[in-house]
């Protein structure tokens, strides 16, 4: 399915245009892993996980704006993802507090790091972060592509930011926060991360 038909299917056609300056956004020549491919990816886990979220479509929704401001030289990305949501979604049929859930799931993607009973952002981000549980070869393309967005910083930095960021995930006693999501992905990503992290410390 197109992507602005499977927001309009979501939202409502009333909302297309909504959809179509989303799409747009993603599809933006600096993403190289940030784009329309992740967001489908999402959109798919959170259908799969759906059972396990109060409010699916607030996850759906969330999903479609979570990467929708990406600069990859700015450290506010999820904010600025957040406060653009309230701004489009404020002239919808979606209700004040759903559009105050979808902001704060949107935020939630900074950290990942949703409460033992948030059911709506433990799906969100193991749909966002089930990249890390990829397959090696899979795996391999996502991180290179990260590079890829972030070219303008020099390698020694990125390596030194980069081992950061993974060591950090590592740390956190479960990358994965729903039954199906820690089962079929935990391993695999904390498999994927160690190598990524021993790779850029050779």
């Amino acid at each position: 399915m197109d992507p602005v038909d499977r927001w309009v299917a979501l939202a409502g056609p009333a909302t297309r245009h909504i959809g179509e300056a989303l799409a747009a956004r993603y599809a933006e020549p600096h993403r190289r892993h940030h784009d329309l491919a992740h967001l489908t990816s999402v959109l798919d886990l959170v259908d799969e996980l759906a059972a396990h979220a109060g409010d699916p479509d607030a996850v759906r929704v969330a999903a479609w704006f979570h990467d929708a401001v990406y600069d990859p030289q700015r450290a506010d990305n999820e904010v600025r993802s957040a406060r653009l949501a309230e701004r489009m979604l404020a002239d919808t049929d979606l209700g004040p507090a759903r559009v105050a859930e979808v902001a704060r799931l949107v935020e939630l993607t900074e950290t990942h790091a949703p409460d033992d009973d948030d059911r709506n952002g433990q799906v969100l981000c193991d749909a966002d972060l089930a990249i890390l549980g990829a397959d090696p070869e899979r795996y391999a393309v996502y991180a290179a592509a990260v590079r890829d967005e972030y070219a303008f910083v020099p390698e020694e930095i990125f390596r030194t930011g980069r081992a950061e960021i993974l060591g950090g995930l590592l740390d956190l006693p479960n990358l994965f926060h729903t039954p199906e999501g820690h089962a079929r992905f935990e391993a695999a990503a904390r498999r994927n991360l160690t190598t990524e992290l021993m790779l850029l410390n050779v």
